[in-house]
């Protein structure tokens, strides 16, 4: 393990659909760690629990928050949180994140919502990372979303995920999709806002694929393989990075696992420098 980051090398969430395939296989290039979400796996019981600690003793964990709702307006569920703090205990997770966006008010919306670009959401959202952190005993990291919509946009997204970091001292997780998704949708240069994060706050990164709805749309779905785009900025990101752990984030549409190894296997050889950063960021448009 790398000093600087809680876990090394290429890792996968793990989906249900794919322990099966996990478990059976044999292949020398098996994720390095994996990447859970507590709230999908805190509630089982009876074989799948049995099933999950298979993996928990296998593999390096850490784990990525749905439900925490670090922007929303209602108080923070302690509950929930006390829940959490127990399994990031008991599996050794080695290191928790969660969306910088919020999921629920009187009741869950099931979807990340965007916070208000705002000098007030940034001591609100703030505020409540370092109530979560107190909480848990930890650094938490949090992860820039794809949006679709910004409300009251009195700064830019990249000002305002810098200020939340910056005021509630946490940990960034970067993910390389969610830049590109945003760089289209929200008309800015991907590699610019790449470069205006805070590289040393990284803890780990996440790379996805998603949906062309339109050229000028994209939908971050992580139901689909890594376009080319995407893994050139995670080319930069590393380059600016290096040693940095890699997740490949796959939700539905599961290819064979060897396809899915296979793109751990490009995440890995982006990681060693076998990649053409400056040939393929000037094929993107990308400014160097």
């Amino acid at each position: 393990m790398s000093p600087r980051y809680p876990v090394t090398g290429a890792g996968l969430g793990l989906r249900r659909a794919l322990m099966g395939p996990l478990a059976d296989s044999d292949a020398d290039n098996l994720p390095d760690f994996l990447e859970v979400a507590p709230e999908n796996w805190i509630p089982i019981g009876g074989a799948l629990r049995r099933r999950f600690e298979m993996f928990a003793e296998r593999y390096p964990l850490v784990c990525h928050g749905l439900s925490l709702s670090l922007g929303g307006p209602a108080p923070l569920d302690k509950a929930m949180l006390g829940d959490i703090r127990q399994f990031l205990e008991r599996y050794n997770v080695l290191c928790y994140t969660e969306h910088l966006s919020y999921c629920s008010d009187d009741g869950h919306l099931y979807d990340l919502m965007p916070i208000p670009f705002t000098q007030e959401a940034v001591r609100h959202v703030a505020a409540r990372i370092r109530d979560v952190q107190d909480f848990l005993g930890r650094r938490i990291g949090v992860e820039h979303v794809s949006y679709y919509a910004a409300p009251d946009q009195e700064m830019s997204e990249i000002d305002f995920i810098n200020a939340v970091i910056a005021e509630a001292d946490c940990d960034l997780l970067l993910d390389v999709n969610n830049v590109w998704v945003n760089s289209i949708n929200h008309h800015y240069d991907p590699l610019t806002f790449l470069k205006a994060l805070p590289i040393e706050r990284v803890v780990y990164c996440h790379v996805a694929g998603h949906f062309d709805e339109a050229d000028d749309l994209k939908v971050d779905t992580h139901g689909s393989p890594v376009i080319d785009p995407v893994w050139q900025l995670l080319a930069e990101a590393c380059q600016r990075a290096p040693q940095m752990p890699v997740l490949l984030e796959r939700d539905f549409n599961f290819p064979p696992l060897t396809d899915l190894l296979a793109e751990l296997d490009q995440v890995r050889a982006i990681q060693n420098g076998v990649f053409n950063t400056v040939a393929s960021s000037a094929s993107m448009g990308l400014r160097v």
